[in-house]
C-alpha cells in the first residue's frame, strides 16, 4: 500500500472502464433496446472536480451507449472513446495526445478487456467486485464496488496525497 500512496504523487491522468467501474455491471433493457446504466453521484463529485483541478480522464469503454457519453460530457469530461475494441491502441494514443508517461496514468478496470491497458499503466487500479485476474496485477484493490464508489475512492486519494482535495469552503485535508 505504501508503494501505491508514493505513486499517487506522480498521477496526471484518470482512465476508466464504464461497466463494472463507473457502474455496478448491471443494465436495465429498455424496450427500445436502449440498456439503462446507473452511476454514482459520489463518483461523478469527483470526476468533475478532478477535470477542474487539471487531471486529464478517459472513458474507454467496449459498450456503446450516447446516455453514458452525454453523463460524462456534463462532468466536463470530454474524452469519452465508447464501442472501443482495443483498449491498449485508445491508451497508446492518449499518450501521445497528452505526452503522458505510464506512471502519470492511473487506470481502474474490473474484467478481462481491463488486462492488457492495465498491464501498461503505471497504476492499475479496480473495484473490490474485479474479477480476480484484474484483482492479481492491480496495485490497488478500492474497498468499494463498482458504480458503488470505487471510482470516487481512488480519485480522493490521488488529490489528497497532491494537496487539492478540497471541500465546498476550500478546506485542504
Amino acid at each position: 500500500m505504501e508503494n501505491f500512496k508514493t505513486k499517487l504523487t506522480n498521477v496526471k491522468a484518470f482512465l476508466f472502464d464504464v461497466d463494472g467501474v463507473l457502474t455496478d455491471g448491471s443494465v436495465t433493457l429498455m424496450p427500445d433496446g436502449e440498456q439503462v446504466r446507473i452511476m454514482n453521484i459520489k463518483d461523478g463529485y469527483a470526476l468533475q472536480l478532478a477535470v477542474k483541478k487539471g487531471y486529464k480522464i478517459a472513458i474507454i469503454s467496449g459498450a456503446r451507449s450516447e446516455m453514458v457519453r452525454t453523463r460524462l460530457n456534463k462532468l466536463g469530461i470530454t474524452d469519452v472513446y465508447l464501442g472501443i475494441e482495443s483498449k491498449v491502441d485508445t491508451y497508446k494514443e492518449l499518450l501521445e495526445i497528452y505526452e503522458l508517461t505510464a506512471d502519470e496514468i492511473l487506470y481502474m478496470g474490473d474484467d478481462i478487456p481491463d488486462y492488457e491497458v492495465m498491464k501498461r499503466v503505471g497504476i492499475p487500479t479496480c473495484p473490490k467486485d474485479s474479477v480476480q485476474e484484474i484483482k492479481d496485477i492491480s496495485l490497488y484493490v478500492s474497498h468499494q464496488k463498482g458504480g458503488k464508489g470505487a471510482v470516487r475512492d481512488v480519485i480522493e486519494q490521488v488529490m489528497k496525497v497532491q494537496g487539492k482535495w478540497k471541500d465546498h469552503d476550500g478546506f485542504v485535508w
